[in-house]
């Protein structure tokens, strides 16, 4: 097998899974309920993030109600006039002190954890009584601290890091939809969607 690949294996094998099912069914009655999803990153963990958002507004692999959640790095006018004007360490902090509400939910990635913006995210999330869960690399690190859980990878490798944390991703919007129709509030009239030839 390709070294890379045995590494991405390994890093699998090594990543606490579980604890990213239960964020997953925690967050499904709150984003039901009306409750708001944010999610932010930098670079590769920003494509991430918006995949995340995009996947629960959109759909996963079920139709169901679209639920609430925004990737802070995706209003490009508000990110960048706020980097411009207090700088890029609190441009998605700021965005989140805008929209956010008690009881809303953060989800950071960053294969560092120390990622200046995202961990000032995590910091006002604290203050604003948001739940912060982290997808973190394999140190120890402040925004895994700030948070109100994280879970490390287990890998040397920030691409193969950022690769469990897409897999991660879909394991957390699969457990959403599981605990939606658990709980029969994943149901809608599906939309006719627009097939492609």
């Amino acid at each position: 097998m390709h070294t890379h690949l045995r590494e991405l294996v390994d890093a699998l094998a090594g990543t606490d899974v579980e604890s990213v099912e239960r964020w997953g069914r925690t967050a499904a009655p709150e984003l039901a309920s009306g409750r708001r999803l944010f999610a932010c990153g930098n670079g590769g963990s920003a494509a991430e993030a918006q995949h995340l958002t995009a996947e629960l507004t959109g759909r996963f692999e079920r139709e169901r109600a679209p639920l609430s959640a925004l990737a802070l790095h995706a209003e490009t006018s508000s990110l960048t006039a706020i980097a411009n004007d207090y700088g890029y360490r609190y441009a998605f902090a700021r965005q989140l002190r805008a929209h956010a509400a008690r009881g809303d939910m953060l989800v950071c990635l960053s294969t560092s954890g120390t990622s200046e913006n995202v961990v000032e995210a995590a910091r006002a999330a604290r203050e604003l009584g948001v739940v912060t869960w982290s997808l973190t690399g394999p140190e120890a690190s402040a925004l895994a601290v700030l948070s109100d859980e994280a879970v490390g990878v287990p890998a040397v490798s920030a691409s193969t890091v950022q690769e469990v944390h897409l897999a991660l991703v879909h394991v957390f919007c699969a457990a959403v939809d599981n605990r939606l129709e658990r709980l029969g509030l994943a149901l809608e009239v599906p939309v006719q969607r627009r097939t492609t030839t």
